[in-house]
């Protein structure tokens, strides 16, 4: 299957949305689509072998809809785009107001205080006739297009009720004065409901702020050294191994490894970290960066789509593009609202003029407001909104949360489960003991030779033995027939001799026997030490002791999640007392400690929690916290995924959730900015309910027998507007709660 994003063009609701949505899904080939109105795209996944990019857009052309293929290019043009439509709507609204003012005027204000105007209702009729008409166009053309698919949307409600005042009005001055006229009144709301979309437009523009500032990082010009001479070129036109050159206060142009030079890099702006990052050679450096004091010399690793600036737009795109499971329900509402309300109308005139004997005029109005007041717009923003918010401010604090099903999912997490080495600790041992048991091997002697068994292995505490043997100036053996066991250790020879050298595990299935060196072993165990145990095909020749210590923020990343009633578990390959001892000084509880799991396993342990039910007896959701690498399993299990990775292209890959700065603190900050944006998912779908629920039996009269008071069409569009907009504010909200 394919996948490809589609913007799409002439949408005003979520009935639009809904419509998009049902005509691309029942399209043969088409395994699914998701229209999202809040950001104007709609992603396809499709047969390539049944279907084009082309057929896809003649479907969405033929519901009377725009649509073209997005590219590379669509963020630069958005911005661009979205200023021309708002000052389109600004200049229909500036038009609308020249004509609507003097007809509030004249039948608002001058006829009820008795002051005659000459010609006074054939003045409204001209002053009413281009709003209806020239203003409401795209509003009678939208309408128009879900008439053709025997369907109704907002702009159905408002083309019915406007037309009906308008039409009505023309009846009365025409043909019966004394029924009264309607004109400012429907010439009123469509001011109104452009006057909505104007707000909404600049509401919906702010939404997504963290994409443009996320542009904005990229410089336009690289200097690049091409034959010994500096010159000045276009970031597009830099090439893979250019030498690229950034002096004090420049930004990094592209991705690179650092050559030359010696600096500290502000790197805030993509990991969300506030402390330049040190860099000299063999240091990577990321694009949009900024260096700020010393020169550097780097060769380009990645450029254009392939930087870590264009993956992260990328995958916050992706995000706010995907629908959250809980807009189905906003979906399923708007496909069937619209024909209610207009049902609701039809049986709100006919109850007021057929049986209990209203005037026409009156009968018509209270048609009007409920058609008016109902419309959906809120409800259809009222998810998506919240999403590119909650998303676009993950991103500014390092957070990268791939689609709006994880941000949902991970506001109900019950178990969080870290994997030890390089998360919960740094990942960057040291060797601490290093004891040998047998007189024929010296002490430096055991270390060399579990040094050059280790060269080749790719293990975190290899790099730990290797190193201390290098400190130490001992020579590193060149080994045969290398051999990694996952789980247990590595096997190889040296000259014609064969070696192990592991955990426990691997000397039980090798038979050596350790009973007289268990004590020992135990008392670093308890230490949180790594013991590794060395022996030939006959016997335990020592021990090598590693120790790697806990990350600054774990403890407290643990306390956190604890305090929002989060259980936390441990996951290691590591024995259980080192695994323990560990987990005592991150403050997780010695029994939520899963050790000794050989790295295919890790799944089932995430499986396991969960298959525990809660007091509902629901499937618990579980967080899987690992680097990205070898986690990968166990992160595809979880409910959520979440990678530590520095932007690294396999956390990228593997996760739900990416921690673009490698800090445990970021992981109960996650759950914290699903929480809150699910908060406000829920506050503005019930308000747009609410709204709803509550202003169309007014809006109908309900109230009218007992207060004598109507509800004014004008006063329900102008409701209905604000609804739109307060959803949006709502949403915007969400950027000033601290995580």
């Amino acid at each position: 299957m394919k996948k490809t994003d589609l913007n799409i063009t002439g949408m005003h609701c979520a009935s639009c949305t809904t419509l998009i949505n049902r005509a691309l899904s029942k399209t043969e080939g088409v395994s699914e689509a998701n229209v999202n109105y809040a950001t104007a795209k709609a992603r396809v996944a499709y047969d390539e072998n049944k279907l084009s990019e082309e057929d896809l857009i003649k479907v969405v052309k033929n519901k009377g809809y725009g649509a073209s293929i997005s590219t590379k290019n669509d963020n630069r043009n958005k911005e661009a785009s979205q200023k021309k439509d708002i000052d389109n709507i600004k200049n229909n609204l500036y038009f609308s107001l020249i004509f609507t003012i003097p007809a509030f005027l004249i039948g608002m204000v001058l006829m009820p205080l008795g002051v005659k105007v000459p010609y006074d209702l054939f003045i409204l009729f001209l002053l009413a006739t281009p709003v209806q008409f020239i203003v409401a166009a795209d509003i009678y053309k939208s309408a128009w297009v879900a008439l053709k698919n025997k369907t109704a949307n907002m702009d159905s409600l408002i083309a019915i009720g406007t037309s009906a005042a308008y039409i009505f009005s023309v009846y009365a001055i025409f043909f019966d004065p004394s029924l009264g006229q309607y004109f400012e009144t429907s010439a009123i709301l469509i001011t109104f409901v452009v006057f909505g979309r104007y707000l909404e437009a600049i509401a919906k523009g702010k939404t997504s702020e963290a994409i443009k500032k996320l542009m904005e990082l990229s410089p336009k010009i690289a200097t690049v050294i091409r034959n010994k001479k500096e010159m000045q070129i276009p970031v597009d036109q830099v090439l893979l191994n250019d030498l690229v050159l950034v002096k004090p206060g420049e930004k990094v142009p592209v991705d690179g490894t650092v050559v030359e030079g010696l600096s500290s890099v502000d790197e805030s702006m993509i990991t969300g970290e506030s402390i330049p990052v040190e860099k000299k050679k063999g240091n990577n450096v990321i694009g949009g960066t900024i260096n700020k004091h010393g020169t550097l010399t780097f060769k380009a690793t990645k450029i254009g789509e392939n930087t870590t600036l264009a993956n992260i737009i990328k995958l916050i795109e992706d995000a706010q593009g995907r629908k959250a499971p809980i807009q189905r329900f906003a979906d399923n509402i708007s496909a069937y609202f619209v024909p209610i309300v207009i049902l609701i109308a039809i049986a709100t005139f006919s109850i007021w003029f057929f049986l209990i004997g209203k005037s026409l005029a009156f009968s018509l109005i209270t048609a009007v407001a409920v058609l008016v007041i109902a419309c959906p717009c809120a409800l259809g923003l009222a998810t998506p909104t919240s999403i590119i918010v909650g998303t676009g401010k993950g991103a500014k604090e390092g957070i990268l949360i791939k689609g709006a099903d994880s941000l949902e999912a991970a506001h109900k997490v019950k178990y969080v489960i870290f994997d030890k080495t390089g998360t919960i600790t740094n990942g960057k041992p040291e060797t601490t003991d290093a004891v040998s048991f047998e007189k024929s091997v010296s002490r430096d002697n055991l270390l060399k030779i579990a040094a050059s068994i280790e060269k080749p292995s790719e293990h975190p505490l290899a790099d730990a033995i290797v190193r201390q043997a290098q400190q130490e100036k001992l020579a590193i053996t060149k080994v045969s027939n290398f051999k990694a066991m996952p789980g247990y250790g590595i096997m190889a020879k040296i000259a014609s001799k064969q070696y192990y050298f592991g955990n426990v595990k691997l000397m039980q299935r090798q038979k050596i026997s350790i009973n007289k060196h268990e004590g020992r072993i135990q008392d670093l165990e308890e230490e949180g030490k790594t013991v590794m145990l060395l022996s030939d095909t006959k016997k335990l020749l020592g021990i090598i002791a590693v120790a790697d210590t806990i990350k600054e923020t774990s403890k407290l990343a643990v306390k956190q999640l604890q305090e929002m009633k989060i259980d936390v578990y441990m996951i290691t390959g590591d024995n259980v007392r080192t695994a323990k001892a560990i987990a005592k000084q991150a403050g997780i509880k010695t029994d939520n400690v899963f050790a000794e799991v050989l790295p295919g396993d890790k799944a089932n342990y995430v499986k396991k929690l969960q298959n525990k039910k809660d007091k509902k007896n629901n499937q618990s959701r579980v967080v899987m916290v690992g680097d990205g690498m070898n986690d990968a399993p166990a992160l595809a299990q979880a409910d959520i995924g979440i990678a530590m990775g520095s932007g690294t292209d396999v956390a990228m890959e593997t996760g739900n959730i990416v921690l673009m700065r490698n800090d445990l603190l970021d992981v109960p900050k996650s759950i914290k900015l699903s929480r809150q944006t699910m908060t406000k998912i829920k506050q503005n779908m019930f308000w747009a309910l609410f709204y709803n629920v509550l202003g169309i039996p007014i809006a109908a009269g309900v109230l009218y027998p007992f207060t004598g008071w109507l509800l004014s069409p004008i006063i329900a569009g102008g409701a209905m507007a604000l609804s739109s907009v307060s959803v949006v504010t709502n949403s915007l909200l969400l950027k000033q709660k601290k995580i």
